[in-house]
């Protein structure tokens, strides 16, 4: 990897561990100091490796000058007597020391514990994912303007009023107690679960960004998977939802950014490891007697990864949304359930049942309706078609359904 690359692969790889050990050190009080030593820590990388080439050991370059940075601010400030100093055991000469540990273990550790921070119920879920793009996953204020299809602008004044809050709630940066962690454990998981969402269903035409939301989503839910106190069956099953997603990724997309329907996605594009993958997690969360929305979601994500379109395989999709929709209802599960419906039965009985869901302000509900008369009703489905590609937002969901359009005038 060439240094023009590399520092930006660093920057998405070690900011977010250097900012949260240092976060954890000073709280949220003084965040925004932990980034901007990071930061700055980057930028003198930035000079120094354009000037002396990279060093033989780039990471442990910038943990070492990240420290020496942080001791240097804290000692010139008060933040060290105030807030660092009170938690420092006296050592045995009877002096202070600033102890900044990023050892593999720490790390985990701070971000875990600094995922359990920003995943606090007193601010909102978009807010949640922000900060968690922000200070876990390194992105930039740019590229999380480009996840919500907003700008920098909005994005800073979200970030910043979501650190107020945290502040005034007098939010630690600390593990929950023993019997917290599942009620915490839930808005953690939702927050993932929303994160690898903006990247598996995001508008942006950004699809490195896509995939990379995803991949952040993954990584964090691992942390989660090889902690003993938060590897729990609700993990797992949201880990395994993850990789079955994920591993169909690349079958999704064509070269134009535009998606691919499932019943022409390229199967040898499917990823198998991460199906092996799924399917591990997902034997690893059938334990305890809770069934949680996400291990239904992991079953349903695990038929789809089946190539054959047998008739089995769509009445088990199907049984598993009817499961699904009474515990936790959403209009793209309602979707998809009528999809599957389709499939294990007939499409005049789905036409039935979509139309029951009268979601007129959805352009996938008149994708679904135009795809389900397409074979009944070229003239309705054209129609359902049109109204799909007026509510539309983005390029890529209108080329798919300009296609879809095109066949059936084509064959009409």
């Amino acid at each position: 990897m060439e240094q023009q690359e590399i520092i930006p692969h660093l920057f998405r790889t070690e900011y977010s561990k250097i900012v949260s050990v240092l976060g954890r050190l000073v709280g949220f009080e003084h965040i925004e100091i932990a980034e901007d030593i990071a930061s700055d820590t980057f930028l003198l990388a930035t000079e120094t490796w354009g000037i002396k080439g990279l060093p033989e050991n780039p990471a442990a370059w910038l943990y070492t000058v990240a420290k020496n940075k942080a001791r240097d601010h804290l000692k010139r400030n008060n933040i060290f007597s105030e807030k660092v100093k009170p938690g420092i055991q006296r050592s045995n000469t009877g002096s202070h020391e600033i102890e900044i540990d990023l050892s593999n273990k720490n790390i985990a550790d701070s971000q875990l514990q600094m995922m359990f921070a920003i995943c606090h119920p007193s601010i909102p879920a978009e807010a949640q994912i922000g900060l968690s793009l922000r200070i876990l996953c390194g992105f930039g204020i740019e590229e999380i303007a480009g996840a919500f299809l907003s700008n920098k602008e909005t994005i800073n004044k979200r970030l910043f009023r979501a650190k107020e809050k945290l502040r005034k709630e007098k939010v630690r940066i600390e593990f929950p107690r023993v019997s917290e962690i599942d009620a915490r454990l839930e808005t953690v998981l939702t927050t993932l679960y929303l994160l690898f969402n903006e990247g598996y269903y995001s508008s942006s035409q950004n699809t490195t960004l896509r995939k990379d939301l995803c991949l952040e989503a993954m990584r964090l839910n691992y942390l989660l998977v090889d902690d003993p106190h938060t590897n729990k069956p609700p993990v797992n099953a949201l880990l395994s939802l993850m990789c079955f997603h994920a591993s169909r990724f690349d079958a999704r997309l064509n070269q134009n950014g535009e998606i691919i329907l499932y019943d022409d996605q390229d199967t040898t594009l499917w990823d198998k490891n991460l199906i092996i993958q799924g399917e591990f997690y997902l034997n690893k969360a059938a334990t305890g007697d809770k069934i949680s929305k996400y291990h239904l979601e992991a079953a349903i994500a695990y038929w789809h990864t089946k190539k054959d379109d047998t008739t089995e395989k769509w009445e088990s999709i199907l049984q598993l949304y009817n499961t699904l929709l009474p515990i936790e209802y959403s209009p793209i599960a309602a979707l998809n359930r009528t999809f599957a419906l389709a499939k294990a039965r007939n499409k005049q009985t789905a036409i039935i049942e979509a139309e029951k869901l009268k979601l007129t302000s959805n352009h996938l509900y008149y994708s679904l309706l135009g795809h389900l008369y397409t074979d009944i009703d070229k003239q309705q489905a054209l129609i359902h078609l049109k109204t799909a590609l007026k509510l539309a937002k983005s390029k890529a969901d209108k080329e798919t359904i300009r296609k879809s359009i095109t066949k059936i005038v084509e064959t009409k």
